[in-house]
This record gives C-alpha cells, sequence and structure tokens, in this order.
C-alpha cells in the first residue's frame, strides 16, 4: 500500500463503518460489523477488552506478527465504538497531534486537575 492509501485508510473505514450503523441500513446478517453495532455498545466494549488483552499478552509473548494483527483487531473494534458514537478518526488523529511534543506527564496532569485518579501510568 502506497503512503497516499495509508494517509486516507481511517476515514476510508470509517465511512465503511458507518454505513453498516443499524440507522444507515446495516444488515447483520451479511455483515459482522453490522451485527456487532446492532447488538450494541456492550457487545462492542466486550471486544474491545478481549482485544486489549489479546495484545498484552501477544506482546508479552514477543512475536511481531502476532503484535500486529491484535493491535490492528483492538484499532478495529475502536473504530467500531467511534462509529457507533458518531465519531470520526480524525477527531483522534487531531487529538493525538494536539498532545505531540507534551510531555505525557503534564498532558495527564491536564485532564486529571494536577491529580492522580489511581488509573494507570502510561509512560509517556
Amino acid at each position: 500500500m502506497n503512503p497516499q492509501d495509508n494517509a486516507t485508510l481511517l476515514a476510508r473505514l470509517a465511512d465503511t463503518l458507518e454505513s453498516r450503523l443499524p440507522g444507515r441500513g446495516g444488515d447483520p446478517a451479511s455483515s459482522y460489523t453490522a451485527k456487532l453495532l446492532a447488538r450494541g455498545p456492550d457487545a462492542f466494549l466486550k471486544k474491545i477488552g478481549e482485544e486489549a488483552t489479546e495484545l498484552v499478552m501477544a506482546a508479552k509473548d514477543g512475536v511481531p506478527e502476532r503484535i500486529i494483527c491484535e493491535t490492528a483487531d483492538l484499532w478495529f473494534h475502536s473504530l467500531v465504538a467511534l462509529a457507533h458514537y458518531g465519531l470520526r478518526p480524525e477527531q483522534v488523529l487531531d487529538e493525538l497531534a494536539r498532545r505531540e511534543g507534551t510531555s505525557g506527564l503534564a498532558e495527564k496532569a491536564s485532564r486529571n486537575g494536577g491529580h492522580r485518579s489511581g488509573g494507570r501510568d502510561d509512560g509517556h
């Protein structure tokens, strides 16, 4: 795939996922994504959790091909969630661009009002 195709891949995937929404004629009988979306947030949120866990296990095993495949699965199901909530991957990319060059510790503190919430420390 050439860089031009990669640059628009997330937008194209988002367009496809949006076409699978129940309100847009997505057919659960013929599309995994439409079935997932028709079942509602619990279905795709469960898949996000499963895929995140599988990515962690793949990373611990250190097998590059599995890490790539599990990351793709996690990203896909995250895109399904974005579609359900009427959000676009471009918005996520905008947020990442906004954070670029900012200390992860400073960025996290700005979201938490400077207080640790007992959540994860992502090490950025």
